[in-house]
């Protein structure tokens, strides 16, 4: 039976054929694997979904609008990720992914917030902190761990921090951007690589009532002029990779105020040290540090610009 640490929900935008590929890898692949699918073209998957069963190992299922080529696929996955993917795959029913998936899930409480799909949205009317989201094209219902990460350390943080320009990266569905926005009624620039999922963003946005606080746009990482002229930031939220966290260390590093914070997530307990290690060597300081399940949030300040 799996174990409810899934990478990201499993999600659909329309009602077409769809394709599912499965494949059993051990942990230390996984990213390996979920990174060359996602940049995989013709055909491109629709969604990937990781989840740990119980005897530690991990499943991984791809979904495609179009059968892909599976021996070729297959090969292709042996060699990047060093051993046999085990890969089946098979042709679903034609359903509503998106109506299915909102069936199971539930609400998420992260500190102050509740995260909700809505199907719950009566929800809203309860709470000032409810934050409505469902699942889609981008990834962020606070079902995951380090999303769910990055909304306790936004809660925690902003109890004892006043800022009113953020930078989230990466920001998908726009969960985090919304909470940041609701608890310090600041001003936050929103981006991700993914057109798509700036647009999801844009729209959750606005469905929160947070539109006029949140501005979106279309960068990888900091590249982006917007992001350049409204730097320095506060405070950076980023919940993505390990490998590229490390990578923007000390892009982060210039981005920031002296004293401003950083929160990254998307990191596993055996990924944390060496991220954590990139940013002290970029002049940051740790300042605490939340686990659920394997993954880990890191709430980091920036004290100089070198060590």
């Amino acid at each position: 039976m799996a174990s409810p640490r899934s990478r990201s929900a499993v999600s659909f935008v329309s009602n077409s054929p769809t394709y599912r590929v499965s494949l059993a890898l051990a942990r230390d692949a996984v990213e390996r694997a979920e990174t060359y699918l996602s940049d995989l073209h013709s055909p491109s998957p629709t969604a990937i979904s990781l989840i740990e069963q119980a005897d530690g190992s991990w499943r991984l299922d791809a979904y495609f609008d179009t059968p892909p080529d599976i021996p070729t696929l297959s090969a292709a996955l042996g060699a990047h990720c060093g051993q046999d993917p085990h890969l089946t795959s098979e042709k679903l029913a034609d359903v509503d992914w998106v109506a299915l998936s909102q069936q199971g899930l539930h609400p998420v409480r992260a500190g102050r917030f509740l995260v909700h799909g809505s199907h719950d949205q009566k929800l809203a009317h309860a709470s000032r902190w409810a934050i409505e989201i469902d699942a889609g094209q981008a990834f962020g219902t606070a079902h995951h761990g380090s999303t769910l990460g990055c909304l306790r350390a936004i809660d925690e943080l902003s109890k004892h921090l006043k800022t009113r320009n953020i930078l989230e990266l990466g920001t998908g569905s726009g969960v985090l951007s919304i909470a940041a926005a609701r608890v310090w009624n600041a001003n936050v620039l929103a981006g991700d690589l993914d057109p798509i999922a700036v647009k999801v963003a844009r729209e959750n946005c606005r469905r929160n009532g947070a539109g006029a606080n949140v501005r979106t746009v279309t960068a990888v990482g900091l590249h982006s002029p917007l992001i350049r002229a409204r730097a320095p930031y506060d405070l950076v939220i980023a919940n993505i990779l390990a490998r590229p966290l490390i990578g923007m260390a000390h892009e982060i590093a210039k981005a920031l105020k002296p004293g401003g914070f950083v929160i990254l997530s998307g990191i596993t307990r055996e990924q944390a040290g060496r991220v954590a290690a990139a940013y002290i060597a970029a002049g940051f300081a740790r300042r605490r540090q939340i686990t659920i399940s394997e993954w880990v949030t890191l709430t980091l300040v920036r004290v100089s610009r070198r060590p």
